[in-house]
Protein backbone atom coordinates (compact mmCIF):
# COMPACT_ATOMS: atom_id res chain seq x y z
CA UNK A 1 0.00 0.00 0.00
CA UNK A 2 1.54 3.73 -1.25
CA UNK A 3 1.88 5.57 1.88
CA UNK A 4 1.09 10.00 1.46
CA UNK A 5 2.19 12.16 3.70
CA UNK A 6 0.60 15.49 3.66
CA UNK A 7 1.84 18.51 5.61
CA UNK A 8 1.41 21.77 6.53
CA UNK A 9 3.76 24.32 6.44
CA UNK A 10 3.85 28.10 6.60
CA UNK A 11 5.52 31.00 4.74
CA UNK A 12 8.32 30.77 7.08
CA UNK A 13 9.33 27.40 5.70
CA UNK A 14 11.32 28.11 2.83
CA UNK A 15 12.55 24.80 1.29
CA UNK A 16 8.70 23.48 1.30
CA UNK A 17 7.86 26.72 -0.44
CA UNK A 18 10.51 25.88 -3.11
CA UNK A 19 8.55 22.55 -3.50
CA UNK A 20 5.60 24.33 -3.60
CA UNK A 21 7.14 26.67 -6.63
CA UNK A 22 8.29 23.74 -8.29
CA UNK A 23 4.96 21.75 -8.64
CA UNK A 24 2.96 24.60 -9.37
CA UNK A 25 4.81 25.76 -12.31
CA UNK A 26 4.91 21.77 -13.18
CA UNK A 27 1.37 21.67 -12.93
CA UNK A 28 0.88 25.09 -15.06
CA UNK A 29 2.89 24.11 -17.66
CA UNK A 30 0.74 21.42 -18.31
CA UNK A 31 -2.16 22.35 -17.78
CA UNK A 32 -1.61 26.47 -18.44
CA UNK A 33 0.61 26.73 -20.05
CA UNK A 34 0.17 30.64 -21.25
CA UNK A 35 0.59 31.34 -17.86
CA UNK A 36 3.80 32.31 -16.19
CA UNK A 37 5.88 30.40 -14.05
CA UNK A 38 5.50 31.51 -10.36
CA UNK A 39 8.05 32.98 -8.46
CA UNK A 40 9.23 32.33 -4.55
CA UNK A 41 7.96 35.42 -3.30
CA UNK A 42 4.44 35.05 -5.18
CA UNK A 43 4.62 31.75 -3.52
CA UNK A 44 5.41 33.04 -0.08
CA UNK A 45 3.11 35.88 -1.03
CA UNK A 46 0.15 33.83 -1.29
CA UNK A 47 0.70 32.21 2.07
CA UNK A 48 2.07 35.40 4.34
CA UNK A 49 -0.77 37.92 2.86
CA UNK A 50 -3.10 35.98 0.50
CA UNK A 51 -5.33 38.48 -1.54
CA UNK A 52 -6.16 41.46 1.51
CA UNK A 53 -4.71 40.11 4.42
CA UNK A 54 -6.15 36.35 4.82
CA UNK A 55 -3.45 34.07 3.42
CA UNK A 56 -4.35 30.36 2.37
CA UNK A 57 -3.10 27.33 4.27
CA UNK A 58 -0.69 25.14 2.03
CA UNK A 59 0.03 21.33 2.46
CA UNK A 60 2.35 19.38 0.65
CA UNK A 61 1.73 15.97 -0.02
CA UNK A 62 4.88 13.31 -0.56
CA UNK A 63 5.47 9.59 -1.01
CA UNK A 64 8.70 8.13 0.00
CA UNK A 65 10.17 11.32 0.45
CA UNK A 66 9.05 13.21 -3.35
CA UNK A 67 6.31 15.41 -3.70
CA UNK A 68 3.81 14.29 -5.94
CA UNK A 69 1.04 16.99 -5.35
CA UNK A 70 0.08 19.59 -2.78
CA UNK A 71 -3.53 21.79 -1.26
CA UNK A 72 -4.25 24.82 -0.07
CA UNK A 73 -7.47 26.03 1.86
CA UNK A 74 -8.58 29.67 1.98
CA UNK A 75 -11.04 30.74 3.96
CA UNK A 76 -12.25 33.95 5.43
CA UNK A 77 -13.12 35.36 8.59
CA UNK A 78 -14.75 38.84 7.18
CA UNK A 79 -17.34 37.10 5.00
CA UNK A 80 -18.51 34.12 3.73
CA UNK A 81 -18.17 31.99 7.21
CA UNK A 82 -20.36 28.99 5.83
CA UNK A 83 -17.49 28.64 3.05
CA UNK A 84 -13.47 27.32 2.65
CA UNK A 85 -12.04 27.13 -1.24
CA UNK A 86 -10.38 23.92 -1.55
CA UNK A 87 -7.38 23.83 -4.13
CA UNK A 88 -5.68 20.19 -5.25
CA UNK A 89 -3.02 20.03 -7.47
CA UNK A 90 -1.24 17.21 -8.46
CA UNK A 91 2.55 16.82 -10.29
CA UNK A 92 1.69 15.60 -14.02
CA UNK A 93 4.31 12.61 -13.55
CA UNK A 94 2.00 11.43 -10.59
CA UNK A 95 -1.23 11.43 -12.05
CA UNK A 96 -4.31 8.90 -11.92
CA UNK A 97 -2.84 6.93 -8.87
CA UNK A 98 -5.40 8.40 -6.65
CA UNK A 99 -3.45 11.02 -4.77
CA UNK A 100 -5.66 14.06 -6.04
CA UNK A 101 -8.57 12.44 -4.12
CA UNK A 102 -6.41 11.57 -1.23
CA UNK A 103 -5.19 15.39 -0.69
CA UNK A 104 -8.99 16.45 -1.49
CA UNK A 105 -10.16 14.33 1.29
CA UNK A 106 -7.45 16.10 3.72
CA UNK A 107 -8.65 19.53 2.46
CA UNK A 108 -12.40 18.56 3.40
CA UNK A 109 -11.48 17.47 6.82
CA UNK A 110 -9.53 21.21 7.91
CA UNK A 111 -12.51 22.86 6.32
CA UNK A 112 -14.64 20.91 8.68
CA UNK A 113 -12.25 21.04 11.28
CA UNK A 114 -12.36 25.22 10.41
CA UNK A 115 -16.47 24.90 10.78
CA UNK A 116 -17.51 25.31 7.31
CA UNK A 117 -20.26 23.57 5.99
CA UNK A 118 -19.55 24.39 2.14
CA UNK A 119 -16.31 24.13 -0.24
CA UNK A 120 -15.73 25.51 -3.49
CA UNK A 121 -12.80 24.09 -6.18
CA UNK A 122 -11.43 25.13 -9.88
CA UNK A 123 -9.51 23.88 -12.27
CA UNK A 124 -9.03 24.49 -16.22
CA UNK A 125 -11.66 23.27 -18.30
CA UNK A 126 -11.12 19.68 -19.28
CA UNK A 127 -12.70 16.21 -19.12
CA UNK A 128 -10.08 14.99 -15.91
CA UNK A 129 -11.57 18.22 -13.90
CA UNK A 130 -14.65 17.35 -14.92
CA UNK A 131 -14.44 13.98 -14.08
CA UNK A 132 -12.58 14.23 -10.61
CA UNK A 133 -15.27 16.54 -9.78
CA UNK A 134 -18.72 14.48 -10.63
CA UNK A 135 -16.24 11.77 -8.71
CA UNK A 136 -16.20 13.41 -5.60
CA UNK A 137 -20.17 15.00 -5.32
CA UNK A 138 -18.83 19.12 -6.84
CA UNK A 139 -21.15 20.40 -9.17
CA UNK A 140 -20.23 23.30 -11.65
CA UNK A 141 -21.19 26.40 -10.47
CA UNK A 142 -19.42 28.99 -12.38
CA UNK A 143 -17.34 29.68 -15.51
CA UNK A 144 -14.74 32.29 -15.74
CA UNK A 145 -12.53 33.21 -18.82
CA UNK A 146 -9.06 33.91 -18.77
CA UNK A 147 -8.35 36.75 -21.41
CA UNK A 148 -5.19 38.97 -22.65
CA UNK A 149 -4.76 41.84 -24.06
CA UNK A 150 -1.47 42.39 -26.16
CA UNK A 151 -0.74 46.19 -25.84
CA UNK A 152 1.45 45.90 -28.68
CA UNK A 153 -1.68 44.60 -30.87
CA UNK A 154 -3.70 47.67 -29.52
CA UNK A 155 -4.99 50.05 -32.45
CA UNK A 156 -4.30 53.37 -30.54
CA UNK A 157 -6.12 55.37 -32.92
CA UNK A 158 -9.51 53.43 -32.15
CA UNK A 159 -8.27 52.76 -28.48
CA UNK A 160 -8.86 57.63 -28.53
CA UNK A 161 -11.88 57.02 -30.65
CA UNK A 162 -13.34 54.87 -27.69
CA UNK A 163 -11.93 56.42 -25.18
CA UNK A 164 -13.31 60.21 -26.73
CA UNK A 165 -16.96 58.48 -27.25
CA UNK A 166 -16.76 57.38 -24.30
CA UNK A 167 -15.92 60.59 -22.29
CA UNK A 168 -18.63 62.32 -24.38
CA UNK A 169 -21.05 60.38 -23.18
CA UNK A 170 -19.77 61.17 -19.04
CA UNK A 171 -19.98 64.60 -18.84
CA UNK A 172 -20.88 64.52 -15.00
CA UNK A 173 -17.76 62.78 -14.38
CA UNK A 174 -13.92 63.17 -14.06
CA UNK A 175 -11.33 60.67 -13.88
CA UNK A 176 -8.47 60.27 -11.17
CA UNK A 177 -5.13 58.85 -11.53
CA UNK A 178 -4.47 57.62 -8.46
CA UNK A 179 -1.18 55.12 -7.79
CA UNK A 180 -1.61 52.95 -4.74
CA UNK A 181 -0.59 53.13 -2.05
CA UNK A 182 -4.03 55.24 -0.91
CA UNK A 183 -3.78 58.31 1.82
CA UNK A 184 -5.29 55.89 5.08
CA UNK A 185 -8.18 59.24 5.31
CA UNK A 186 -9.50 57.98 1.96
CA UNK A 187 -9.76 54.42 2.56
CA UNK A 188 -13.34 54.07 3.73
CA UNK A 189 -14.41 55.90 1.04
CA UNK A 190 -12.72 53.27 -1.71
CA UNK A 191 -14.17 50.44 0.21
CA UNK A 192 -17.32 51.82 -0.30
CA UNK A 193 -16.94 52.18 -3.82
CA UNK A 194 -15.10 49.06 -4.11
CA UNK A 195 -18.27 47.04 -2.85
CA UNK A 196 -19.74 47.56 -6.16
CA UNK A 197 -17.75 44.22 -7.18
CA UNK A 198 -20.96 42.49 -5.49
CA UNK A 199 -22.45 43.22 -8.25
CA UNK A 200 -20.50 41.15 -10.84
CA UNK A 201 -22.13 37.75 -11.75
CA UNK A 202 -22.14 34.48 -9.31
CA UNK A 203 -23.76 32.69 -11.59
CA UNK A 204 -24.85 29.26 -9.46
CA UNK A 205 -22.35 29.61 -6.64
CA UNK A 206 -23.87 30.07 -2.90
CA UNK A 207 -21.73 32.82 -1.98
CA UNK A 208 -22.43 35.88 -0.52
CA UNK A 209 -21.65 39.32 -0.91
CA UNK A 210 -17.62 40.37 0.42
CA UNK A 211 -17.53 42.79 3.01
CA UNK A 212 -15.65 45.73 2.87
CA UNK A 213 -13.95 48.60 5.05
CA UNK A 214 -10.68 50.74 5.57
CA UNK A 215 -8.70 47.74 6.85
CA UNK A 216 -9.66 45.13 4.50
CA UNK A 217 -8.40 47.70 1.47
CA UNK A 218 -5.31 48.63 2.98
CA UNK A 219 -4.20 45.09 3.46
CA UNK A 220 -4.82 44.55 0.06
CA UNK A 221 -2.71 47.41 -0.52
CA UNK A 222 -0.10 46.04 1.81
CA UNK A 223 -0.16 42.60 -0.29
CA UNK A 224 0.20 44.30 -3.67
CA UNK A 225 3.29 45.74 -1.96
CA UNK A 226 4.82 42.29 -0.69
CA UNK A 227 4.43 41.10 -3.93
CA UNK A 228 6.40 43.99 -5.42
CA UNK A 229 4.00 45.26 -7.63
CA UNK A 230 3.76 48.66 -8.81
CA UNK A 231 -0.03 49.20 -8.67
CA UNK A 232 -2.04 51.94 -10.58
CA UNK A 233 -5.82 53.03 -9.88
CA UNK A 234 -7.48 55.26 -12.00
CA UNK A 235 -11.13 56.39 -10.58
CA UNK A 236 -13.95 58.41 -11.77
CA UNK A 237 -15.60 61.16 -9.65
CA UNK A 238 -19.42 62.34 -10.34
CA UNK A 239 -18.63 66.06 -10.06
CA UNK A 240 -21.93 67.09 -8.94
CA UNK A 241 -21.65 64.46 -5.78
CA UNK A 242 -17.94 64.52 -5.21
CA UNK A 243 -18.97 60.52 -5.04
CA UNK A 244 -16.37 58.13 -6.13
CA UNK A 245 -18.15 56.26 -9.31
CA UNK A 246 -15.56 53.38 -10.54
CA UNK A 247 -12.67 52.62 -10.49
CA UNK A 248 -10.37 49.60 -12.28
CA UNK A 249 -6.56 48.30 -10.79
CA UNK A 250 -3.89 47.37 -12.92
CA UNK A 251 -0.56 46.16 -11.49
CA UNK A 252 2.97 45.09 -13.03
CA UNK A 253 5.16 42.80 -11.46
CA UNK A 254 8.62 44.05 -10.70
CA UNK A 255 10.17 41.07 -11.39
CA UNK A 256 8.64 40.24 -14.19
CA UNK A 257 7.82 43.93 -15.30
CA UNK A 258 6.40 43.24 -19.07
CA UNK A 259 3.84 41.27 -17.26
CA UNK A 260 0.35 43.13 -16.17
CA UNK A 261 -2.45 41.67 -14.51
CA UNK A 262 -5.69 43.54 -14.14
CA UNK A 263 -7.67 43.77 -10.69
CA UNK A 264 -10.88 44.56 -9.80
CA UNK A 265 -13.16 46.90 -12.49
CA UNK A 266 -16.38 48.16 -11.00
CA UNK A 267 -19.14 50.70 -11.36
CA UNK A 268 -21.15 51.77 -8.80
CA UNK A 269 -24.77 50.88 -9.84
CA UNK A 270 -26.13 54.65 -9.57
CA UNK A 271 -23.69 55.83 -11.94
CA UNK A 272 -24.22 52.79 -14.50
CA UNK A 273 -25.46 53.91 -17.95
CA UNK A 274 -22.73 56.33 -18.88
CA UNK A 275 -19.45 54.20 -20.42
CA UNK A 276 -17.76 54.46 -17.42
CA UNK A 277 -16.28 51.14 -17.58
CA UNK A 278 -14.69 51.25 -20.88
CA UNK A 279 -13.71 55.02 -20.21
CA UNK A 280 -11.79 53.95 -17.06
CA UNK A 281 -9.80 50.96 -19.04
CA UNK A 282 -8.89 52.50 -21.78
CA UNK A 283 -7.57 55.62 -19.60
CA UNK A 284 -5.53 52.69 -17.75
CA UNK A 285 -4.15 51.75 -21.11
CA UNK A 286 -3.05 55.35 -21.59
CA UNK A 287 -1.49 55.69 -18.45
CA UNK A 288 0.29 52.82 -18.80
CA UNK A 289 1.53 53.49 -21.66
CA UNK A 290 3.11 56.33 -20.25
CA UNK A 291 4.46 54.95 -17.07
CA UNK A 292 5.36 51.15 -17.68
CA UNK A 293 6.15 51.36 -21.47
CA UNK A 294 7.51 47.83 -21.09
CA UNK A 295 4.24 46.12 -20.18
CA UNK A 296 3.20 43.18 -22.99
CA UNK A 297 0.28 41.67 -21.92
CA UNK A 298 -2.16 42.32 -19.11
CA UNK A 299 -4.65 39.35 -18.05
CA UNK A 300 -7.90 39.59 -16.92
CA UNK A 301 -10.77 37.40 -16.00
CA UNK A 302 -14.66 37.74 -15.76
CA UNK A 303 -17.83 35.62 -15.43
CA UNK A 304 -18.57 33.83 -18.32
CA UNK A 305 -21.81 35.81 -18.33
CA UNK A 306 -20.52 38.79 -17.28
CA UNK A 307 -21.60 40.24 -20.55
CA UNK A 308 -21.11 43.69 -20.19
CA UNK A 309 -17.54 43.37 -19.06
CA UNK A 310 -16.89 41.31 -21.70
CA UNK A 311 -17.96 43.56 -24.36
CA UNK A 312 -15.48 45.99 -22.83
CA UNK A 313 -13.00 43.47 -22.69
CA UNK A 314 -13.48 42.70 -26.51
CA UNK A 315 -13.60 46.57 -28.06
CA UNK A 316 -9.82 46.32 -26.03
CA UNK A 317 -8.90 43.77 -28.23
CA UNK A 318 -8.77 41.24 -25.26
CA UNK A 319 -8.31 37.36 -26.72
CA UNK A 320 -9.13 34.39 -24.73
CA UNK A 321 -6.42 32.57 -23.38
CA UNK A 322 -8.76 29.58 -21.00
CA UNK A 323 -12.15 28.80 -19.27
CA UNK A 324 -12.08 28.12 -15.67
CA UNK A 325 -14.59 26.00 -14.24
CA UNK A 326 -16.16 26.70 -10.42
CA UNK A 327 -17.28 24.07 -8.62
CA UNK A 328 -19.09 23.55 -4.97
CA UNK A 329 -20.26 21.13 -2.99
CA UNK A 330 -21.98 20.94 0.79
CA UNK A 331 -20.01 19.46 3.16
Amino acid sequence: MIVMQITRFGPDDVAELKEWRELTNAVQREDSPWEPDVSLLRVEARFRVGWDGEPSVPFLATVDGETVGGGALAISELDNLHLAWLGVIVHPDHRRRGYGTQILTHLEEEARKAGRTSVGAGGWESDAVRAFAAQHGFEEKSRAINRRQYLADVDRTELQKQYDEALAAAPDYVLERRPLPTPDNELAEFAEMASAINDAPHDDLDIEDEVFSAERMKAYEDACAFRKERAYRVVARHLPSGQLAGQTVVVVDSERPEVGDQHDTSVVSSHRGHRLGLLLKAEMVRWIDEVEPQVETIDTFNAESNDHMIGVNELLGYRIMGRELAYQKSL
